[in-house]
């Protein structure tokens, strides 16, 4: 099996990766700056505070983009299988 052959694969798994988790962590991402700024304004310190506004926030955009998820690690496996006799070589 060549390199080129590994590497790419790896990198192509790789940028699906990140393509699937980058809404989820976006959307923590602001609702933390968020919530960090509301907890600075008010001086209110609560870990509650900060946790259950970004889980809210990474469940939403993860329910919303689930089926664009799916449609793209299914198409991955699915090259990724229609592939496999080049792997065996």
């Amino acid at each position: 099996m060549p390199e080129s052959l590994v590497v790419g694969t790896v990198r192509q798994a790789i940028e699906v990766a990140i393509m699937v988790s980058l809404p989820m962590l976006v959307a923590g991402l602001i609702a933390g700056v968020l919530v960090s700024i509301f907890q600075t304004v008010t001086s209110i310190q609560d870990n509650v505070l900060a946790f259950i506004p970004r889980a809210a926030a990474i469940f939403a955009v993860f329910a919303l983009t689930f089926p664009w998820i799916l449609r793209v690690v299914t198409g991955f496996s699915r090259d990724l299988i229609f592939r496999l006799p080049e792997f065996i070589r």
